[in-house]
């Protein structure tokens, strides 16, 4: 077999005089050329450390008799990007990340490569790189925050944020809280997204076994990461590429997987644009069907207890594969060269499980704290729910296990924005009364790059009253960290002429989680017949016109070439 690289060479003799000016020798130009790729920047803590990882991986390429290339594409933090138009600019970097990659990639070109990412865009921009490119490769997770002070962490910010303003905090409590929450790097301690796609790298076997989620502090991710520049130079000799590992089957796994941690939100857009690069076939439905059959089995923030640095020390994705070793395809193939099914096993024969579950001894807690057993779940059925209805014909998601039983049925009148200030001013106004259904409309791809309606969500969430009371309805998305009755993604969006740009003050909006729908069901408080509805829709559009939104550069860019969220929300 002839690699890339030395074809390249045959031809371009400019390129060996330029890589010989760095530190390539005569030696290092015939040897596999492989790429090197992190989201390493001063960006937030899921990236700060990777250099560390990119060491190691750098060392296990040379070792395994490689050449490695160490390139840097960083990305933005969802967190610091929170409440400001900053925002709009978090979906549409995981399609610049990717692309950048992919450059990086093929301009040289290389003969395999590495990605190592912890963040919430770069992790399934890397992902869908590794579809796109299809040249040997293997993911290497970025690993856990460290818990924060009583296993707290930093979400609690924004509604600390208004304790403040409101004097029911001292400000010297809320910066004590903003100094320790975040006491190392890593991705952030709850199943959110960035936690959610490492697992999910795992789970679709691009990732090595047990290598999301170790805690970022841990010398075992080191190890991790040096395996991994063994191990892709296996990949290159045997031809194993992402297409033979990136199958229905193993995306059928991957959403059984989250299924089971009670994974965020966000990942459906992103398997999906991952599914897309791939050439193969996902929607919205899928993810419905198997959440109804799989149930929740972990016990991680925000809708649970432990940080996720625990759910790693409870035996991370090999012990919640076990658990669903009935369901799952075992003879998909792997990153590892062997299939899921032999994975498993040689982790049973490992010392490995033991090791890590006794530092749950240093908290008082056994593996089944936070792995349950699948005949003993944590919530009966999965985490998500597909919506559809008047409100959302293309649907809409909703992270259900995270929303109180009173809830799963709510119907109220709507108040509706056309952006999250100005419902976040209203609710601290008290203008949002218990029962309301909150509706922020204009934040899909097409419309703002589809920012995070987080802080809305939190203000809900941590009130006692509203969390059980009021909903928020959104055609932009959610933070993986989201907990309450929050419905996103609703498709099609409203600047797209969906019948979210519709809806008025005092419309009733109904939302049944268990019958998997969301309707406009009333007008001006009054319930009325679906007929009259749909009439009532169809004169409010004719009056419509869509609002014109200015973006220039990449923002630009994306929100002219979008798809629709639950299309995989990409432009490629």
């Amino acid at each position: 077999m002839e690699l890339e690289s030395q074809k390249v060479r045959k031809i371009s003799f400019e390129g060996d005089a330029l890589r010989m000016s760095m530190d390539w020798s005569v030696e290092d130009l015939a040897r596999i050329q492989v790429l090197v790729e992190s989201t390493k920047g001063d960006s937030h803590p899921s990236s700060y450390h990777l250099g560390e990882l990119v060491d190691e991986i750098e060392k296990g390429v040379y070792q395994a008799g490689g050449k490695p290339a160490v390139y840097t594409a960083t990305d933005i933090c969802d967190g610091v990007a929170q409440a400001h138009r900053g925002m709009h600019y978090s979906l549409p970097s995981r399609d610049l990340i990717a692309s950048l990659v992919e450059i990086h990639a093929l301009a040289t070109p290389f003969d395999a490569m590495i990605l190592t990412s912890a963040g919430d865009k770069a992790v399934p921009a890397h992902l869908m790189a590794i579809a796109r490119l299809n040249i040997p490769a293997v993911f290497v997770p970025g690993g856990a925050m460290g818990a924060g002070p009583c296993m707290r962490s930093n979400e609690e910010l924004w509604h600390m944020s208004v304790e403040v303003e409101q004097s029911k905090m001292s400000k010297e409590e809320f910066l004590a809280f903003q100094r320790s929450c975040c006491p190392t790097c890593g991705a952030c301690q709850y199943m959110g997204t960035a936690a959610t796609m490492q697992v999910m790298a795992e789970s679709l076997g691009l990732a090595m076994p047990w290598s999301a989620l170790i805690p970022a502090t841990n010398a075992e991710i080191k190890r991790a990461a040096r395996d991994a520049g063994h191990q892709v130079m296996r990949l290159v000799q045997r031809g194993i590429r992402p297409s033979d590992i990136l199958t229905q089957q193993a995306i059928e796994n991957a959403i059984m997987v989250h299924s089971a941690i009670g994974g965020s939100l966000n990942a459906v857009m992103h398997l999906i644009a991952v599914a897309r690069e791939a050439g193969l076939e996902l929607s919205a439905d899928r993810f419905n069907d198997i959440h109804r059959r799989i149930p929740v089995l972990v016990d991680t923030k925000t809708a649970g207890k432990y940080p996720t640095e625990l759910f790693w020390y409870a035996g991370g994705v090999p012990a919640v594969m076990e658990e669903l070793k009935s369901f799952l395809h075992l003879d998909v193939m792997t990153v590892t060269g062997r299939t899921l099914g032999e994975n498993l096993e040689e982790h049973r024969r490992s010392e490995m499980p033991k090791f890590a579950e006794m530092f749950l001894a240093n908290y008082k807690l056994n593996r089944r704290d936070v792995i349950y057993r699948f005949d003993k779940p944590l919530k009966t059925e999965g985490s998500l729910a597909v919506l559809k209805g008047n409100l959302a014909p293309e649907g809409a998601t909703v992270k259900k296990s995270a929303i109180v039983d009173e809830m799963q049925v709510h119907q109220g009148p709507a108040r509706v924005y056309d952006n999250e200030r100005n419902a976040v001013d209203a609710l601290i106004e008290k203008e949002i009364k218990p029962g309301d259904v909150v509706v922020i409309r204009y934040q899909g791809p097409k419309a703002t790059g589809m920012p995070e309606m987080f802080f809305m969500s939190e203000l809900i969430a941590s009130d006692p009253l509203l969390s059980r009371t009021t909903s928020l309805v959104t055609d932009g998305r959610f933070s993986g960290a989201t907990r309450g009755p929050c419905v996103g993604y609703l498709g099609p969006e409203a600047c797209e002429g969906g019948p979210i740009a519709f809806v008025e003050n005092g419309d009733l909006i109904r939302i049944d989680i268990p019958n998997r729908t969301i309707s406009i069901v009333g007008t001006e408080g009054k319930e009325r017949e679906a007929a009259e509805i749909e009439a009532i829709l169809s004169e409010r559009r004719q009056g419509w016109r869509r609002p014109e939104f200015k973006h220039r550069g990449a923002l630009g860019q994306y929100t002219r070439l979008a798809r629709p969220a639950l299309q995989g929300g990409s432009c490629i």
